[in-house]
Formats: C-alpha cells, sequence, structure tokens
C-alpha cells in the first residue's frame, strides 16, 4: 500500500513539472488507481464511493478542488461558529441568570454538616456513586519489583501473591504499661482496702483475732495477681503473619458460601486520606453488628487495602480453644458481658484495666473497632446503642490522652445472614453457648450453602473533637436566654440506659455527650445501608402481599419501590424486577416464600408461620427505618379521620377529607414517643418537629396528600399585623415579607382518599408493633395485686400474643418477638406505669401506684390504641388493588 503512495505522489509532481499532457496521463492512472482500489478508504476519505457527484471518477483535478472546497469550508464554518458564541454571549448576559438547583437528595454516609462542618475528608458525591468491587474476586496487582520470581509468583498465584504484599504494621504490646498505669494502681489500692475492711468485720463478727498488715499483704497480693490475670485474658497479639494467613484462608473459603464481597473503591481511598492527613490520629470504627463474620470481613477490607488493622473489642463468649486465640491474633481483646458480677458493686480494677488498656491501644498508634450495638441485632432493625466503650474513648478525649480520634461509621449487609435466623431466641429461648463443635458446625453448614451477596459501606469520618465542640455550642444555645431554633439544636441531651462507662463517676454532661454520639452513628449507619434484593422483596411481602400476588404485579411494585429509592439509599442489585425475585425465592428457600401456578400465572406468598414470619421481618426491618416517619404521619392521619369515613369505604374513595396540620404532628409526636424504644427516629442534631413536617410535604410533593396554600388580600395581612401589634404591645413598621408572631395559622392538609391503597401499606409497616404493644399492656392486669417475675411476664405476654396469632386475631407472625416486649416493658417504665426491683440477682415486676387499678391500665391502653385504631384496614388494599 505504501509503494502504491509513493508511485502516485511521483506522478504529481511529474505533474507540474512537464505540463497537462503528462497530466492527461495522470488523470488515466489515477482513475485505474481508483478502479483497481475502488473499496480504499484513506484518512477518512472513501475512493469509491465518497467524495464524487454519481459516476464520476476522482480526477487530480478533482481531488485538489476537493481539498480547496474542504478548506473553505472549514474556515467558513470555523467562522460561523464564532459569530453564534459571539450573539449567544450577549443573550446570556441579557438573560437572567439560570440558577442550577441544589440535589434534592444528598448521598448517604456523609459526616453530619451540623456536628463536623469542618471536615475535610470528605466523600466526593459522585465518586460514592461509583461502581462497587468485589474483593473476592479482584486481587490487586502485585508490582513490588523487577525480579522475575515475583513475577512468576503473582502470574501464577495472585491470592498468595496478594496475601505477601499486604503492608505490615508494626503492632505494639501495651499490656505491659496498662499494669503500671497510675489508675489501675489506685484501682488495686482500693480494692485491697475495701477487701480489708469486708474481712476485718466478718473477723470481729465471728470474734477472731485480726491483723491490718498481714491482712492488707495478703489482700493486695490477690489483687495484684487478679489484675495480670485479668490482663492476660483481655488483650489482643496481633500478628503479621496471622493476619496474612487469616487473609489467605478467607479468599479461599469465602466464595464457597457467598458470591461476592463489594466495597466501594472511593471508600476505602476516602478512609485512605484520613490516615494520610491525620497520621497520628486513630479511626474507631463502629459497624452495625449482624453476625459474626462482621469483624472478620472488616479486618480482611482493610487489611487488603494496605489500612492498619483495628483491635476489636469482642465478648469474652467467643473466648473458645483455636479459635479464641485465632481471633486475639487478629486483633480481638475480650471483655465480659457483665461487667459487675455482684449486683450494686462495681468492679473497679476490671473497670480500670478496660479502660487504661484502650487508652493506651489509642495513645500506641493502634486504631480500634467495637460494636455500638453491644450483641447482634435479633430483628434487624438497628439496636438502641450503649454507650460504653465509647465512653472511654471520649473521656481519653476529654483528659487530653489523645488529641483527637476519628469515628468511622460502617454498615454492614447481607442478602441472605450467615450466623442463621434468630427465631428461637425471638421466641424466648435462650441463646446456646458458643464453643468450638458448634463454631466447627457452623463452618461446615456455611461452607455447603449460599449465602449470596455481602455489602460493606465505610461512612465519612467524624472528628471527635468537631463533636465536642458542637455539644458545647450547644450547651451554650441551651443556656442562653434567646430563642432557640430547631436548626440550632446540635446534639440533644438524653439520658443513658447503659449500666458500663469507662470510670467510675461520669459527669452527666459527658455522659449526655456520649448517648448523642451513639445515637448519631447508629442513625447514620442505618442510613447508609445498602439495600440487598432480600430487603427489598421481603418489606414488599409483608406491607403490601402478605396474601400472596401474581409475579407480574410483585414485578411492577419492586419497580415503584426502586424508583423511590433512587438517589436515596444505595441498591446492591440490580436486573430485572422478576429474575430478581425469583433469584430471592431461591435464596431463602420454600420454607419462607411459596412459588405457584394459579390459573397460568405464577402466584408469590409468603409462608404464613411464627417462624417464617420472624424471618423474613428480619430482611424487611432493614427498611423500616426510612419509611418509618411516613407510617407514623399517615397513621396519625388515618387516627384523625372521623370513624364514618373508615367505616365506608365505597363513598370515601374520590373524596378529600381535610384535617389541621397541627392535629396531626401533635399526634405523631406521641406516636414517637412509643416507637423510642424501636427506632432512632432523628439524629440529636435534629429536630423532629422539622422532620415531620418535611415528610408532610414530601408527602405532598408525591400527591399522597395536599397541602393548600393559604393566599391573604391586604386587608387581611394588615389585619394580621394589628393583631401581631396588640399581642406585643408595640408599634411595628409596615413591612411586606413580614412572618406572623403571635398568631397561629391553621394549616390544613387534605388527606386524598383516592391513595388510601398506599396508606393503608404505610400503615402496615408498624402495624405489628401496635398489636404487640397492646397486647403486653393488657397483660398487666396479671400484676394487679401482686408482683412478678421479669421472665415470667414475657414469657406471658409472649404465649398471649401467639394465641392471638393462632387464633387469627393478630395478622403478624413477628408480632410474636421477645425482643418487642422488652421494647413496651422499658416504654412503660418510662412513664412510670411499671417499676422494676432489682433482688437476689433478679427483676420483679409490679405497677406503680397510680396505674394499679383497671382504670389505671386501660388509660395506658387507649394512649397505645390511637396507635392501632386502623388495625382493622391493614389487608384492605388486597381487595382494593
Amino acid at each position: 500500500m505504501l509503494g502504491i503512495i509513493e508511485i502516485f505522489l511521483f506522478l504529481c509532481v511529474v505533474y507540474y513539472l512537464f505540463g497537462k499532457r503528462t497530466g492527461d496521463m495522470v488523470d488515466v492512472m489515477s482513475t485505474r488507481l481508483q478502479e483497481a482500489y475502488g473499496s480504499w478508504s484513506y484518512n477518512g476519505f472513501n475512493w469509491g464511493d465518497g467524495g464524487q457527484r454519481g459516476e464520476e471518477r476522482p480526477t487530480f483535478d478533482f481531488l485538489r478542488r476537493f481539498g480547496e472546497r474542504q478548506r473553505k469550508k472549514r474556515a467558513q464554518e470555523k467562522e460561523t461558529d464564532k459569530r453564534t458564541r459571539e450573539s449567544s454571549l450577549y443573550e446570556i448576559k441579557e438573560s437572567v441568570m439560570q440558577i442550577p438547583p441544589l440535589p434534592q437528595n444528598m448521598p448517604q454516609g456523609l459526616a453530619c454538616r451540623y456536628c463536623a462542618p469542618g471536615s475535610e475528608i470528605q466523600l466526593d458525591p459522585h465518586e460514592r456513586r461509583r461502581d462497587v468491587i468485589d474483593v473476592l474476586r479482584t486481587t490487586q496487582h502485585v508490582n513490588q519489583g523487577p525480579t522475575k520470581s515475583w513475577w512468576n509468583l503473582a502470574t501464577y498465584f495472585p491470592i498468595l501473591a496478594q496475601c505477601l504484599r499486604v503492608k505490615k504494621y508494626h503492632f505494639p504490646e501495651v499490656s505491659p504499661t496498662v499494669l503500671k498505669d497510675k489508675r489501675v494502681l489506685d484501682a488495686i489500692e482500693q480494692a485491697t482496702i475495701e477487701s480489708v475492711r469486708e474481712e476485718r468485720q466478718a473477723a470481729e463478727a465471728q470474734g477472731r483475732v485480726f491483723s491490718d498488715t498481714e491482712t492488707y499483704t495478703k489482700m493486695l497480693e490477690k489483687q495484684n495477681k487478679r489484675a495480670r490475670k485479668v490482663m492476660k485474658d483481655m488483650r489482643a497479639k496481633m500478628s503479621n503473619v496471622l493476619l496474612q494467613i487469616t487473609s489467605w484462608i478467607i479468599y479461599k473459603l469465602l466464595p464457597c458460601f457467598l458470591t461476592g464481597a463489594v466495597a466501594h473503591p472511593a471508600q476505602i481511598e476516602m478512609l485512605k486520606a484520613a490516615s494520610r492527613r491525620t497520621p497520628n490520629t486513630p479511626l474507631i470504627f463502629l459497624p452495625l453488628h449482624r453476625s459474626h463474620l462482621d469483624y472478620v470481613l472488616v479486618t480482611f477490607m482493610l487489611l487488603n487495602n494496605d489500612l492498619r488493622v483495628p483491635v476489636i473489642a469482642a465478648g469474652n463468649n467467643l473466648r473458645i480453644p483455636f479459635f479464641g486465640e485465632a481471633l486475639r491474633g487478629l486483633g480481638a481483646f475480650y471483655i465480659k458481658r457483665k461487667i459487675d458480677p455482684i449486683t450494686g458493686k462495681k468492679d473497679i480494677v476490671y473497670r480500670a484495666i478496660l479502660n487504661a488498656y484502650l487508652q493506651h491501644c489509642l495513645t500506641a498508634g493502634h486504631n480500634a473497632e467495637f460494636f455500638i450495638e453491644g450483641g447482634r441485632t435479633r430483628t434487624g432493625k438497628p439496636c438502641i446503642p450503649k454507650g460504653g466503650i465509647l465512653s472511654v474513648v471520649v473521656e481519653a478525649f476529654l483528659d487530653k490522652t489523645v488529641p483527637d480520634v476519628l469515628l468511622v461509621p460502617v454498615s454492614v449487609n447481607y442478602e441472605r445472614l450467615v450466623d442463621g435466623n434468630f427465631v428461637a431466641e425471638q421466641l424466648g429461648q435462650r441463646k446456646p453457648p458458643e464453643t468450638f463443635a458448634s463454631a466447627i458446625s457452623a463452618i461446615w453448614k456455611a461452607v455447603k450453602s449460599n449465602y449470596g451477596l455481602m455489602r460493606i459501606d465505610f461512612n465519612e469520618p467524624f472528628s471527635l473533637k468537631e463533636l465536642v465542640d458542637a455539644f458545647k455550642r450547644n450547651q451554650e444555645h441551651h443556656t442562653a436566654p434567646q430563642r432557640i431554633e430547631p436548626g440550632d439544636r446540635l446534639l440533644q441531651q438524653t439520658k443513658s440506659s447503659t449500666s458500663l462507662y469507662g470510670t467510675d463517676i461520669v459527669q452527666e454532661d459527658n455522659r449526655c455527650l456520649v448517648d448523642s454520639i451513639a445515637r448519631h452513628v447508629v442513625y447514620d449507619c442505618a442510613s447508609a445501608t445498602s439495600v440487598m434484593s432480600t430487603n427489598a422483596v421481603t418489606f414488599l411481602l409483608l406491607t403490601q402481599f402478605r396474601r400472596g400476588v401474581t409475579l407480574s404485579v410483585f414485578a411492577r411494585a419492586l419497580d415503584r419501590l426502586r424508583d423511590d429509592l433512587t438517589g436515596l439509599k444505595d441498591l446492591g442489585f440490580t436486573g430485572n424486577s422478576e429474575d430478581i425475585i425469583k433469584y430471592v425465592l431461591e435464596l431463602l428457600g420454600e420454607h419462607l416464600i411459596t412459588l405457584d401456578t394459579i390459573n397460568g400465572e405464577m402466584f408469590v406468598k409468603p409462608v404464613n408461620t411464627v417462624p417464617a414470619m420472624l424471618e423474613l421481618a428480619y430482611y424487611a426491618n432493614t427498611l423500616m427505618p426510612f419509611y418509618v416517619l411516613e407510617s407514623v404521619v399517615t397513621s396519625a392521619m388515618y387516627a384523625l379521620l372521623p370513624q364514618d369515613v373508615l367505616n365506608n369505604t365505597a363513598t370515601t374513595l374520590n373524596e378529600k377529607i381535610s384535617l389541621l396540620e397541627e392535629d396531626i404532628l401533635e399526634l405523631c409526636h406521641k406516636f414517637c414517643d412509643i416507637l423510642r424504644y424501636e427506632f432512632i427516629l432523628n439524629k440529636p442534631c435534629q429536630d423532629l418537629d422539622t422532620l415531620l413536617r418535611d415528610t408532610l410535604h414530601k408527602m405532598s410533593d408525591r400527591d399522597l396528600i395536599s397541602i393548600p396554600k393559604k393566599m391573604h388580600t391586604e386587608a387581611e395581612l394588615e389585619a394580621k399585623r394589628m393583631h401581631r401589634r396588640l399581642l406585643l404591645n408595640n408599634d411595628i413598621e409596615d413591612d411586606e415579607d413580614y412572618v406572623t408572631y403571635g398568631y397561629e395559622e391553621e394549616n390544613v392538609v387534605m388527606v386524598d382518599m383516592n391513595q388510601r391503597v398506599h396508606h393503608v401499606n404505610s400503615i402496615a409497616i408498624l402495624a405489628p408493633i401496635a398489636r404487640t404493644y397492646l397486647t403486653v399492656v393488657d397483660h398487666l392486669h396479671r400484676l394487679l395485686g401482686n408482683s412478678q417475675l421479669e421472665v415470667e411476664f414475657i414469657k406471658g405476654a409472649l404465649a398471649e400474643v401467639r394465641q392471638k396469632f393462632d387464633n387469627q386475631e393478630c395478622e403478624f407472625g413477628e408480632s410474636v418477638s421477645v425482643e418487642m416486649i422488652k421494647n413496651c416493658l422499658k416504654l412503660l417504665e418510662k412513664w412510670s406505669v411499671v417499676q422494676v426491683e432489682c433482688a437476689g440477682g433478679v427483676r420483679l415486676l409490679s405497677l406503680t401506684h397510680r396505674y394499679h387499678s383497671s382504670a389505671g391500665i386501660e388509660e395506658v391502653y387507649h394512649k397505645i390504641q390511637a396507635f392501632n385504631c386502623i388495625s382493622h384496614f391493614t389487608f384492605e388494599s388486597d381487595r382494593l388493588l
């Protein structure tokens, strides 16, 4: 081909040298070349059919003219483009500037801008939308040097090469310095003195001779020996070699039962940026606790991305043969489930060692990880946090042991839970203790099963220093005389329900700070948890299609749910909705969801038994925090509707019923108070009333309700100004933009009965909780005239809910739940309906004086009944579809 081009160029030169006759010869030659290579295209010009008109053959003169026309055309287009840009520039100057709209929904997982306004470690919203990577299928490219042997290892053994190349860190041993810590020595001294005092009292009671010096020496040695044993049992012994071996095992083992373990690359880069910018600031990872696999996978993700793996707080129930020591080598340090063995007496030595160990780990450069919920969630909903270990971190910062720490909320979710279900515990059975045999059995069972996809999300780090500063600003706002706006409430004070704190005496302000941070973290984790396929499918089944649905209708409902969640929650699944539903049915199994063919159509239906409903509810509850406020608002609206409207469906389907917004919000706050131990409805820096109003307006935007805007004449505005001046007894200048103060304008909400199906589905989200709470309150009649063990009361209430389900008086199998009964008792104790007394290590329940009568119990029953007054409409959507 190059030879032909050279010949053609030579002929062109001859043409210019010898005139037209030679040019005619060139034309003939070019025509012959065209005939021979008619289909050849060069630089975008097709010699066969492009560039000429009709059947005309391209001569040399034609090619020259064609080139000149192309140059003129380009110059003309350039000039035209220049004039267009100049004219459009003047149009832009003369027109109104268009401001791009702000994004309606910011991506989840970002640090709170109220509590951490100066955070430099921010996750780019666009970066966060990058596709996740499957860590089990992707190993980093090994390129540590030019040596041939290393390249061969990476080529033929990529997983082994990846495990060998992970970055190694120095993990200092801090236990010797912990035992020399002043706080620990003081605690040992105090415990020794208390033991001597007890021995003296016992000797005097028995009439024995007692020696203070001898007893003191003996007790001091005993306490020192116990402190060394506590430290030995507690400490972690991290090993780079064991981390590498475990990483290789995980790479080989997890693909046997997980289809993938995925994470966001941008989130990993965010953690690396945080480590680089604040190299001496420890990262505190705070995951929601769903499975024993959580801490293994968090460590695995960090290790294989060259981040320092943390020391992990683990319950001492996991300190079993072989596995206990293996976890210790991976960073686990063990703490007792019950810190104080004797009720009412604090184990000051153990508390001091735990406090000092954590603080020394942080000052030595260790990252840390602990589960702020305590144990694993049994319901699938985030648990109310426990602030014990977090209080140690906060105290370390407040006494300037560490200058700052970065709190990293972590969200972990599974398509199918590896640990199995918690049905037995929900039905009141005791959790079986972990043993070596049970661990081997669980691993063997897991390897032979399919648990789908696992997803992990690292949220943006919080600076503890910024959180404390925000709390102090909030305290100043509360003590200031001026009026506080809802947005100024940065960290609300909440009472702590935990019994473990890092020090024996924690100031009340510090307790409020710890509880506020803990609730903030849990709220953020729940908001950022990715929605898996099983979550979406089971949520629709339990809220809309409890009695079954055809596959086609189910797929359309799943499409609508995905559209609602897009931009608000990360979806951990993609594809056709029908295929997703079939995948979930296969993953969860026929014991939970059945798929039959009725009249030629595939029919999906959940299994209506208590164990199946409890397990399905576990997966569905992941989405409940996202929809809970809408369900509260809808329940409040229907509770305020006239009874004849609720009873007469046919005549109200096309109507709009008006309600006062303030009445709805007042009832919403009462319902939220009922749910205080089921959900964290708002971050401590958020105002609940503002969130409820926002929920109303979002429902209005979706045409579920309507909120008409009132238009006022100038005379009406002048009357309101005069009314304001009379109330304030102060002359105020007329202002067109004035805001009415002291004058309550009643805003109206129109409930569109055409949206009744959607309303009923929304109400069904919280209906199981209302049923359980009503049964528990009704069961309070057993306490009239006597006390009862809390354990026995819970068993009786559970049996009563189970009986109502069997008798079809209660439609919800998931209402048969020990966790919900316990939460209801916490609420009744908060309301001072019941009181709890501890005697001999057991808890006794009794009614308080005010409610110690049938009338008092009925008062509480009607208070919760308002939350459940529309229960008989729960399945009306089946008839209206």
